[in-house]
């Protein structure tokens, strides 16, 4: 009896220190959050060289543009904790550019926080994390699953954290609270939106210095606390945006297809 065969090809490429994999988006519209720095630059960056049509958002106006700029994608300046806002973005994204095929959502961080006793927590502290990491993902899911549940295709991955998982190293509650909130979500939708062939998945980055608040956080541990973090991961490295990005781009392709409700770990082996 003959198998069909899947309709991707997968070539490993070696490119410095990471291997890529041909992994092919031509003339999808992929939606990239959080693409102002980081994992989400970089994600974007991966998804154009593979061929996608792109749509960025994030809500530091100055970065996006110049990162759109640069890469060669168009883009939307958007608070995502704002329900309304965002359901007026899917609205005028899908209407100009066509149905958004793949979301990568990047978008979260601790909105400037550090670590602190719970008895100092504020509450627009707690609220302002959960709007970036929960409210943000749900309202994009809300806007832009339906949508692929109809057509029965689609994409979705959350970047959730190893925060996500256990105790995290920030030492901000609202942090590990979101990010553990996103993993259920992920799981949930997963549920939800799987009949009609729209996976959704998350990475759990490890440490990765892809942004000012990672390099502050780094910066405090010190140098024996930086040697103690890179001692318990069994690559002996930090990750890297690009790292993250790989992943990423891998849950959103067609191979992943009978891949859902899964959160990968990306932290050179701590978990």
């Amino acid at each position: 009896m003959d198998v069909a065969q899947p309709a991707y090809n997968i070539v490993a490429k070696i490119e410095g220190e990471h291997t890529r994999m041909d992994i092919r988006f031509d003339d999808r519209l992929v939606l990239v959050t959080g693409a102002g720095q980081g994992i989400g630059r970089a994600t974007a960056e991966y998804f154009k060289t593979a061929g996608a049509r792109l749509h960025l958002l994030d809500i530091n106006e100055t970065a996006l543009a110049s990162n759109a700029s640069d890469i060669g994608a168009t883009y939307s300046t958007v608070d995502l904790g704002d329900r309304t806002a965002v359901t007026a973005a899917i609205t005028n994204i899908e209407a100009n550019y066509g149905p958004v095929e793949v979301l990568a959502s990047a978008a979260g961080g601790v909105r400037g926080q550090v670590g602190q006793p719970i008895s100092n927590v504020a509450e627009g502290e707690w609220r302002d994390v959960f709007a970036a990491n929960v409210d943000a993902a749900f309202w994009l899911a809300q806007a832009i699953g339906p949508g692929m549940v109809a057509r029965r295709r689609g994409r979705i991955v959350f970047v959730a954290s190893g925060a996500g998982l256990r105790p995290s190293r920030t030492g901000i509650q609202a942090y590990t609270a979101a990010k553990h909130a996103l993993v259920g979500l992920t799981k949930q939708l997963s549920w939800e939106f799987g009949p009609a062939g729209v996976t959704v998945n998350a990475v759990a980055p490890g440490f990765v210095l892809s942004n000012p608040a990672s390099r502050q956080q780094w910066d405090s541990y010190g140098v024996e606390g930086q040697e103690r973090l890179i001692e318990g991961l069994h690559t002996k490295r930090l990750g890297t945006a690009e790292d993250i990005a790989t992943a990423i781009l891998f849950l959103a392709s067609d191979a992943a297809g009978w891949i859902t409700g899964q959160v990968l770990s990306v932290d050179g082996g701590r978990s």
